[in-house]
């Protein structure tokens, strides 16, 4: 006998069940649903209903919506940042300043989870030396202290904070910043190539804060430079990554680390910048500045992550019309 099943006549055999059908054409009754003439056989009588000559069979069975792809975990694989050598497994890194004190500091860096953590250079108090310092809430041999020259307007004093650095801890790996005036805290990039060509020479791993040019960075990476790290907008301004181009175009010259740095305000911000291809974001007022510092550290922490693997996922194409999720092949 003859019956349309699933749009199309086939021939069966004669008398034959709908479980016998099934069986037939190999297909597990429990994946599948089946209608016949516009009715659903419930499945618990698929060994008593006879299929009749002629009769119209649906059998449909569920799919994904959407295209077929390569799964997310098969592409994934452990996922490092690596700076000068050393290798990360947080690609958030976060400033200290602006806590409330360093308990509060120490637990929000608990909560983000960053391996590297920035620190300013400044006098000791010595008219009350008994006063609590970082170092016995942040402990450096668990965390990677990177000293940076926060405050710095030139090349002079960016070098002269460096070296006490490196003379205090033995510090190598370190942030160059030198400031361009207050209002702003943008960058002056000629001061910072002259104190960054000195560091290099000095033996110095540097890690640069720099404007957000692509023609400025690829000098800083010719120079010598470990890592290249643009503002996504003025320090502490929290208005989050004001040039996606200039720093996406960063990120596809550079061999060396890019790392947005300054500007970040909210989880949805570092996640922009991890999905531009960013290999980490250095950030400090969007949590310390925060109602809630340890909860955004957290936010923070799993922001960088999602976009990360936005990122290595592959982002969809962007269309000006709508494309369904749910194939038409195979409609009922």
């Amino acid at each position: 006998m003859q019956v349309m099943l699933n749009g199309e006549a086939k021939q069966i055999q004669a008398p034959m069940t709908v479980k016998e059908l099934l069986e037939s054409l190999g297909l597990d009754p429990r994946k599948i649903a089946v209608e016949r003439n516009l009715e659903i056989v419930p499945r618990s009588t698929y060994g008593e209903i006879r299929v009749g000559d002629g009769d119209r069979l649906e059998i449909v069975h569920f799919i994904g919506g959407g295209d077929d792809g390569v799964p997310l975990a098969a592409r994934e694989k452990q996922d490092a940042l690596v700076v000068a050598g050393r290798r990360f497994n947080s690609r958030l890194l976060v400033g200290t300043g602006k806590y409330k004190d360093f308990e509060e500091t120490a637990r929000a860096i608990e909560a983000s989870g960053a391996e590297i953590v920035t620190v300013a250079v400044r006098r000791v108090n010595v008219s009350d030396p008994k006063q609590p310092m970082l170092m016995d809430y942040v402990d450096p041999k668990k965390f990677t202290y990177l000293p940076n020259t926060a405050g710095c307007y030139t090349a002079q004093d960016a070098l002269r904070t460096l070296r006490l650095a490196r003379e205090a801890g033995g510090w190598k790996l370190v942030k160059l910043e030198v400031l361009g005036d207050q209002k702003t805290l943008y960058p002056d990039m000629t001061e910072t190539l002259a104190a960054a060509k000195v560091l290099i020479a000095e033996g110095f791993e540097v890690m640069v804060y720099c404007s957000d040019d692509p023609i400025m960075a690829k000098k800083l990476e010719e120079m010598g430079c470990v890592a290249i790290m643009p503002l996504a907008a003025p320090i502490g301004s929290g208005l989050g990554v004001q040039n996606p181009v200039g720093i996406r175009i960063i990120v596809e010259n550079a061999k060396v680390p890019v790392l947005v740095d300054a500007g970040v305000g909210t989880a949805s911000d570092a996640a922009i910048a991890m999905e531009l291809g960013c290999d980490g974001v250095l950030m400090n007022t969007a949590i310390a500045e925060a109602k809630n510092p340890v909860l955004m550290a957290r936010a923070m922490k799993l922001a960088v992550e999602s976009g990360r693997l936005a990122y290595l996922a592959g982002r969809m194409p962007r269309r000006l019309y709508a494309d369904p999720s749910s194939p038409l092949a195979g409609l009922i």
